[in-house]
């Protein structure tokens, strides 16, 4: 009998390694498709994800643009509602439960993905209201620096400026693990009563900041790299969700450090 090969995809990130690896999927044989007639194939119309039933980048743009359509109705009512504490710990928690469920789940629940993007909406939308109302503006500025950013990293990743190699893999997770130190530490400052708490312990909260825009940003980078070689690998189409969850857990992470960054520089003028 002869041999089957397999296509995997390596991924680095966890929230999309269960479904690029070949562990959250049924995996492809890449002698699936076969065609009699070559000249008919070359000569016929691109094939649909619907045709295929295999993932593409249009779907994950589509299933991207829907989840943050989502977060957006919801924290724009969060903020004119101007939710306190309660709904702050109710999206944080939420979304974080949300967050796990679907990065470990071996099975896509599309349901379950778009509940993450309410409960981020509830959580983003309430914090922030109050950043907005210690520093007036920052929404806007926090907002149009996401976008740069993510706009940035994805020119370089489309001009090879930056590649995905399996060494700056390496160094991207030894810089996490020295980040999530650093706020473990900046953490336990704050809880044994260091003067400036979890932001300012001796410009630790600058530190951190700076580092999670830096982290959050090249972190875009390694997802679009995933995304693209998962689509090659042809996983199935409902994986598209998941890249869409992977690449907004990341986009909330940068939106997040880069609210903070500013806040601590507007704090120190």
């Amino acid at each position: 009998m002869a041999s089957r090969k397999v296509l995997q995809v390596k991924s680095s990130n966890p929230v999309l390694s269960r479904s690029f690896s070949g562990k959250g999927f049924a995996r492809m044989d890449s002698n699936g498709l076969q065609t009699q007639n070559l000249e008919d194939t070359y000569s016929a119309p691109s094939a649909s994800s619907l045709q295929t039933g295999r993932m593409t980048m249009e779907d994950v743009v589509v299933k991207t643009a829907s989840l943050f359509a989502v977060l957006l109705v919801v924290g724009a009512y969060a903020w004119n509602a101007n939710f306190g504490g309660t709904a702050l710990v109710i999206g944080l928690i939420g979304g974080f439960a949300l967050s796990m469920v679907n990065t470990f789940s071996k099975k896509v629940r599309p349901g379950l993905v778009v509940a993450y993007a309410a409960f981020q909406g509830l959580f983003l939308g309430t914090i922030t209201s109050f950043f907005e109302t210690a520093y007036p503006g920052i929404a806007s500025q926090a907002v149009l620096a996401t976008l740069c950013a993510f706009g940035g990293m994805l020119f370089a990743y489309r001009s090879g400026r930056i590649r995905v190699t399996p060494k700056f893999q390496r160094v991207m997770f030894g810089a996490l693990i020295g980040y999530i130190g650093l706020a473990l530490v900046s953490m336990l400052a704050s809880f044994m009563g260091t003067p400036g708490g979890l932001y300012n312990v001796g410009g630790l909260g600058l530190i951190l900041a700076a580092g999670g825009v830096v982290l959050a940003s090249l972190f875009i980078v390694m997802d679009l790299d995933q995304i693209d070689r998962a689509i090659k690998s042809g996983v199935p189409q409902i994986e598209s969700w998941r890249a869409a969850f992977g690449l907004m857990v990341t986009l909330v992470w940068l939106y997040l450090e880069m609210l903070r960054l500013i806040a601590i520089l507007r704090g120190n003028d």
